[in-house]
Order: structure tokens, then C-alpha cells, then sequence
């Protein structure tokens, strides 16, 4: 659970569901915010445990926690901050505070990864401060506040990882969105309690070269993030050739976990079969 998940995790065992034989060659996990939507959040991860997924989750107000952790899902990542941004010092400060409030919950229900933007998001994903122009100033306090992460989540024993975002279609104004940018900062600080959630739904539309970017990045991977493009649904719907991914990132060498955050096509079942099959080699 702490430190570079690229690193130490290990193929996973058979993964499988009702009436399903196939084995994935990575752990497999899908936001529960997403799928099932007319379902208690509870019914979803007790779901996904019975189908062989790790859980993820969004914001963890919004949910009863001491049902969450009945249902002793493994629960890969959450957001591990409420407010605040990266780029100066009140929003650091705000961000700091809620993320040590969040890695309380997050040890409490076994959480893997908290997950971090450049800035906190409000309605329909959009930044709550939009930044337009981010300043050198702005890369200096980022890479300090993150800094500061670290030691945060060294004292409370917890991983975070910082999520790229795309632009032009779900997050304008987001600072730090592309991949490019995330890898920079993680990168410069280089310490296994901060890493990456790559996410390539987001990369795919702002900026494409997936493979390359997963090679690029390895070192720094702690949890990779799937939907398709166009339209942010399961692997298959869209335009992206995902088990040519995942085979890509076997010879690679990655064997950490892969996350589908996604909206379902039609039934939430099928979509993640199809997702368990776009990643079995």
C-alpha cells in the first residue's frame, strides 16, 4: 500500500467474475461513483469486491464511511483533499489542512492512494479558481506545497498521487492539467509517498502518444486510469486501442493497478467485463 506501487506490486491472481473465466495480468479497480447509480454507494463496493475490482471513490463526505468499511472492499483511491490548490499559500494551506483530515479516512478504510489536483473542483469537475496563466511563482509554490505533502503523508504513513486533467473538454483552467505538467512535479521531488495517477482518458484528449507518455512516466506510476475517448465510457467504446496498451505496459514492466473511471455505456456489469477483458493478455 505505501510507497511506489510500480515497484512492489505483483501480477494479481485470477480475477474473475460470475460466469467469467478470464484472468487479468493487472489489479483491477473502477470508481464506484461512476457505475450502478441508482444504488446505494455501499451496494457498489460490496459489488465490485464480489466481481474482483478494487474501489474507488470520490469525495468521502458525500458517503457513510462506517458502511464503507463493512463491506471490506479493497479501496484503491479517493480524493485526499477537500479544498484548496497547489499555487499559493492560502490554497496550500487549505489543502494541507484537508488533506491530513482526508488521510484519517483514508487509513481508516484502507486506502492505497489520495489523490490530488492543482486546484480544487466544484460543479461538473471545473476548477473551483480557474487559472488561465500559471507564472513561474506559481510551478515554485506548487512544487514546495507538494513538498510539504510528502512530509505529511511520511507522518501519516499514506501514499498521494497528483491526477492529470484534461483542458479543452472536462477541466478548463485546471493548473497543472497535462500529464506533462504532473510528471514534472512528482518527478522533481522523486519521493515513493507521491506519485503519479496517470489518468489516459485525460491524456488521450490533451495530448495522445499514450504509450510513449507510460514509458515516460513509469518510474513515477502509481495508478493508471482508463475511459474511452470520445465520450468518457468503458474501454471499447471509443477510439483508443486499449489491450494494445496494456500489452504495451506488461513488456514495459508495469504491474501496478489499473483504474476505469468511467460512466457505463448501458449496463454496468458488461462495461466492466469489458474493461477486465481490454486488460487480460
Amino acid at each position: 500500500m505505501i510507497g511506489s506501487i510500480q515497484k512492489q506490486a505483483k501480477r494479481s491472481p485470477a480475477t474473475t467474475g460470475p460466469g467469467n473465466d478470464m484472468t487479468s495480468s493487472f489489479p483491477l479497480a473502477a470508481c464506484a461513483e461512476m457505475i450502478w447509480r441508482d444504488k446505494p454507494i455501499e451496494w457498489r463496493a460490496s459489488r465490485l469486491k464480489e466481481l474482483g475490482f478494487g474501489v474507488g471513490l470520490w469525495n468521502w463526505p458525500e458517503h457513510d464511511i462506517g458502511k464503507l468499511e463493512a463491506t471490506g472492499a479493497t479501496f484503491t483511491i479517493m480524493n485526499g483533499y477537500l479544498r484548496g490548490r497547489l499555487t499559493d499559500d492560502d490554497g496550500a494551506a487549505e489543502l494541507l489542512k484537508t488533506a491530513r483530515e482526508t488521510a484519517q479516512v483514508g487509513k481508516r478504510l484502507g486506502v492505497q492512494r489520495l489523490n490530488l489536483h492543482g486546484t480544487g473542483l466544484g460543479d461538473r469537475g471545473l476548477p473551483v479558481q480557474p487559472m488561465e496563466i500559471v507564472t513561474g511563482a506559481m510551478w515554485l509554490k506548487a512544487r514546495d506545497t507538494l513538498s510539504r505533502i510528502v512530509d505529511l503523508a511520511e507522518e501519516e504513513g499514506v501514499t498521494f498521487t497528483l491526477e492529470n486533467l484534461n483542458l479543452p473538454v472536462d477541466h478548463p483552467g485546471v493548473p497543472f492539467g497535462r500529464a506533462e505538467d504532473t510528471l514534472a512535479l512528482v518527478s522533481s521531488i522523486d519521493h515513493p509517498r507521491l506519485r503519479l495517477n496517470l489518468d489516459l482518458y485525460h491524456a488521450q484528449i490533451g495530448e495522445g502518444n499514450l504509450i510513449e507518455l507510460c514509458r515516460k512516466s513509469l518510474p513515477w506510476i502509481g495508478e493508471i486510469q482508463v475511459a474511452d475517448v470520445p465520450g468518457r465510457f468503458e474501454p471499447g467504446t471509443g477510439e483508443v486501442n486499449w489491450n494494445g496498451i496494456a500489452k504495451a505496459l506488461a513488456a514495459m514492466g508495469y504491474s501496478g493497478p489499473i483504474g476505469m473511471e468511467a460512466w457505463a455505456s448501458g449496463d454496468s456489469d458488461v462495461a466492466l467485463e469489458a474493461f477486465r477483458k481490454a486488460f487480460t493478455l
